[in-house]
């Protein structure tokens, strides 16, 4: 239903609309992802951008350097930004709090000025070009309004299986782990088994978004997947509501809708991303899905 109304609204707005929601579909995928390591499993990462960018070059180089379908280079790079995850994840998994935090955002740095700096893989700071757009074994979705449709099918199909993983045993221990580490060790569950997996999938997920947002904006650059990422990421995270289902994407919606709000700061939209998430988790710490759940139950 939410994918059906955000078509029938776009076919009454110009270009201009299309952008923002296809925008807003692809933070839907990061920030589905993102939701099932922080919201389900109660631990912080703050490098999940260095996977999007995993993502975007990944796609950029196989599909603009040597012509690879978009499909196919979307799953390639997912495959490898899982590969990347596991290998830094199996370390950095065993740490707590915001040593954990601290490790991950290193990690985003890390990719960001490897973006920067290897310019004969990533052209730097002038960017990858000539990305095509969505498609399928040479057919090319060749308006802005087909390639909304495939970004919003594609970011239902990521929320109905992070639902499915949400209400699975794979779910259930990842909530136990978020209620308390020692205690679902005591269980038997086995914790930095079970995060390194929740990371795997969340940064499959950046991967993806990462890959769609190469393939409809057409160019990518480190600016994309830099500090501002992150920051505009976890406010649509907790404007929507962590740890729940449709929460992360109202979020990115809401946020991308809204951008005229924050537009005429220029520079310093960044710190106007800071104080809403500052205020959000002082005065609705559950986000928009939270305050949706609390009217819906008081008595009429």
């Amino acid at each position: 239903m939410l994918g059906v109304g955000l078509l029938g609204f776009v076919m009454l707005n110009g270009g201009y609309l299309v952008t923002v929601l296809g925008l807003a579909a692809i933070y839907g995928v990061f920030c589905t992802g993102l939701n099932l390591f922080m919201g389900y499993t109660g631990q912080a990462s703050f490098g999940q951008s260095a996977f999007a960018a995993v993502g975007g070059y990944g796609t950029a180089i196989l599909c603009a350097g040597h012509g690879w379908d978009p499909v196919a280079g979307l799953v390639v790079s997912m495959a490898i930004a899982g590969l990347l995850a596991l290998v830094v994840g199996y370390p950095v998994m065993r740490l707590r709090g915001h040593y954990l935090a601290m490790a991950t955002f290193a990690l985003g740095l890390i990719v960001y000025e490897l973006s920067v700096e290897w310019s004969g893989l990533t052209q730097g700071y002038m960017g990858y070009a000539g990305i095509p757009p969505l498609g399928f074994a040479g057919h090319e979705l060749g308006t802005e309004r087909a390639q909304l449709g495939a970004l919003v099918a594609i970011m239902l199909f990521g929320v109905w299986l992070a639902e499915r993983m949400k209400s699975s045993r794979f779910g259930r221990a990842l909530r136990a782990i978020a209620g308390s580490e020692p205690a679902a060790m005591a269980l038997g569950i086995p914790v930095s088994r079970y995060k390194l997996a929740a990371f795997v999938v969340a940064a499959v997920y950046a991967s993806a978004a990462g890959s769609l947002f190469a393939h409809f904006i057409g160019f990518i650059s480190p600016e994309v997947f830099g500090v501002p990422m992150v920051v505009l990421s976890f406010t649509m995270l907790y404007l929507g509501g962590i740890g729940t289902i449709w929460g992360p994407v109202m979020g990115a919606v809401i946020a991308s809708l809204l951008p005229e709000l924050f537009r005429g700061l220029k520079e310093m939209q960044d710190i106007a991303y800071s104080v809403v998430l500052i205020l959000m988790l002082i005065f609705v710490p559950g986000g928009l899905a939270g305050l949706l759940r609390r009217l819906a139950r008081k008595p009429t």
